[in-house]
């Protein structure tokens, strides 16, 4: 069993409505971050979640004031007073500590309803300047083709009032409402806000702070080195984006009044799977070997593994081949992959050992000792030693 887009879109949303994230700013021995020519005020709705909190690390290097607007229930003490924070609920339509205020840009970073978009139009269409929503490439009616851009055809909606949809109803169809409905929200913002807006669209985010464990798995199981099953030849195309470089990007967007839509897929050159645990094992000077199962063998053994999808087949081919061609041309930049590795290593052992002993993605170690067994006793593994 491969990862299929119920994976990417399950988890998604499931990362957006999160309860609790542990908090982390920029990490320790970044390098100065210049002062922004023009100071902006910005808004952020929700930004104590994944990416947001890097978002804030950076805009206040930059030299630009923050207000979060959020439900209060994960605190971020990191900030000491320096980030404005209002409550209210954005399930109930309660966005009242917004009325009356002005503010040059509003980053969205959790919406996944239409309505949110719209109950935020009426509070702050006229005093906001520039609004960029993070989507995701879930929007994306054809996963199957390589080389997606921005313009491809997005995902229909097919329930019966696209406004009534809440999280629960999100959460119990994730596969048939995660992408339309951030494709309704999309549109839906420029109904609001005209043309002074900016779409982000993000495929898998890692690093460190990524709760979902979708990328960790493959670092953390190189580190502890030993025989690691592959989905694959290796040769199979993944993109990843460090959160940090997507919330920095997106001050930096809100800086240019940068305006259209982007996909926000890394690295900048291709990356194949192969590579990516090559540079695992050497960042963590792990001994691991890498033994490669074929697709076919993990389909039989009802066995998927996160990030992964085998090139040239399946409905969600495309997915590690999305155009990043237009977010280039608009200044992304990506750390190096091996900085995302040690790093992302770095935060994952700083959490509690029990957080660490129930990774949410991948396969156990016991399960993938089965998985290895299994294969090396099929005749197609003993022609390929």
């Amino acid at each position: 069993m491969r990862s299929t887009r119920r994976d990417l879109f399950r988890i998604g949303a499931l990362a957006a409505a999160a309860a609790a994230f542990p908090s982390l700013a920029l990490a320790a021995g970044t390098a100065p971050v210049a002062r922004a020519t023009r100071p902006l005020k910005i808004l952020i709705l929700g930004g104590t979640g994944f990416t947001g909190p890097f978002q804030v690390a950076y805009a206040l290097a930059r030299g630009h004031q923050v207000t979060l607007f959020n439900r209060g229930k994960r605190p971020s003490p990191e900030w000491s007073g320096e980030v404005e924070q209002l409550h209210g609920d954005r399930n109930t339509g309660d966005l009242s500590a917004l009325q009356g205020r002005k503010w040059d840009v509003c980053i969205d970073n959790p919406t996944s309803l239409p309505f949110w978009v719209r109950d935020a139009g009426k509070v702050l269409a006229g005093n906001i300047q520039h609004y960029l929503f993070i989507s995701t490439i879930s929007v994306y009616a054809d996963g199957s083709r390589p080389g997606i851009d921005e313009d491809a055809p997005l995902a229909a909606y097919k329930g019966p009032d696209a406004m009534a949809e809440t999280q629960q109803t999100l959460m119990a169809d994730v596969e048939n409402l995660y992408g339309p409905l951030k494709a309704l929200s999309e549109a839906e913002a420029r109904r609001q806000f005209g043309k002074a807006v900016t779409i982000v669209r993000p495929g898998y985010i890692v690093g460190p702070r990524d709760e979902t464990d979708r990328f960790t798995y493959w670092p953390h199981r190189v580190a502890q080195g030993g025989e690691v099953l592959v989905p694959g030849d290796g040769k199979d195309p993944i993109q990843v984006i460090d959160g940090r470089d997507l919330g920095e990007w997106m001050i930096r967007l809100a800086e240019a009044r940068s305006f259209g839509t982007f996909n926000a897929v890394g690295p900048r050159d291709p990356l194949l799977m192969g590579a990516m645990l090559q540079a695992s094992r050497e960042v963590s000077g792990s001994q691991a070997s890498f033994t490669h199962v074929s697709p076919e063998f993990l389909d039989k053994q009802e066995v998927g593994l996160p990030i992964w999808v085998p090139r040239g087949e399946g409905p969600y081919a495309g997915y590690g081949q999305v155009s990043n061609a237009r977010a280039l041309a608009a200044g992304l930049t990506f750390r190096p992959l091996a900085t995302t590795i040690a790093e992302t290593l770095e935060w994952f052992g700083g959490l509690p050992a029990e957080r660490q002993a129930k990774l949410r993605a991948g396969i156990s170690r016991e399960r993938e000792a089965e998985l290895l067994t299994a294969w090396h006793a099929l005749p197609e593994a003993a022609a390929a030693r």
